[in-house]
């Protein structure tokens, strides 16, 4: 996926093969700073083969490999928030159902889910260019909101709490969990402690796989990668 690549995992990719079940659940996680070529790739209920590295891989889900599925019917399939929250120039409304499939009610209640009741009254009101009459928040917020309604089974998180507080990034995760149980879940994220609950962790470094286990029991080896970096952070 192209917002895999800005954070340098294409040259992993390239041989490892992912299979995704439709119950399985996981997190992308890239460390920055001293390390910035270290990825992390955090999971639940996730399988993955890897491969040689002079072959090229794959990545299938539900058995299906996505290379000969067509990119826009790949992307119905598959919910993406970004670092920078993509809203349009349009009503509110619109930026949260783009399909006008969906009653009012329904819309409304996804502003509920994500603690945006305040914007309820609010669904025809202009949204301006990149979402400038919002806060950073409200802007990220409102793209969950927009996930929650489209009701895929993958969500990808690239960075999505970056820019924004360390309460809201809480709140987002809080409703990930609560909202996203029965989905999965790739998160690419700066904060360790946002993904310590995932059921396991890979550690990728300069393309090869060093480490894959429960977060926890890598945290329980001082000598592990995901140790040093849960320390370079001020985790533990």
């Amino acid at each position: 996926m192209a917002s895999i690549r800005k954070y340098r995992v294409c040259e992993c990719i390239s041989f490892i093969s992912g299979f995704i079940a439709s119950s399985s659940q996981g997190h992308l996680f890239s460390h920055k700073g001293r390390r910035e070529d270290r990825n992390l790739w955090e999971d639940r209920r996730w399988e993955i083969k890897p491969l040689a590295p002079h072959l090229q891989g794959r990545v299938q889900i539900d058995g299906v490999d996505i290379s000969g599925i067509g990119l826009q019917r790949l992307r119905q399939r598959l919910t993406i928030i970004p670092q920078d929250p993509v809203l349009f120039s349009t009503s509110l409304r619109l930026n949260l159902d783009p399909s006008r499939s969906l009653s009012d009610s329904t819309v409304k209640g996804s502003l509920d889910l994500v603690g945006l009741s305040d914007l309820k009254d609010q669904l025809d009101q202009e949204v301006q260019e990149k979402g400038e009459n919002l806060s950073v928040g409200q802007r990220q917020l409102l793209c969950l909101a927009r996930a929650i309604l489209k009701k895929t089974r993958i969500l990808v998180l690239d960075e999505a709490t970056a820019a924004i507080d360390v309460q809201t990034d809480n709140v987002v995760h809080k409703i990930i969990r609560e909202q996203f149980k029965d989905c999965t879940v790739l998160t690419i994220a700066h904060r360790i402690n946002t993904i310590l609950d995932s059921d396991r962790v890979m550690v990728l470094d300069k393309g090869e796989i060093v480490e894959l286990d429960k977060p926890q029991l890598l945290l329980k080896n001082a000598e592990s990668a995901f140790y040093s970096l849960a320390k370079e952070s001020g985790v533990i």
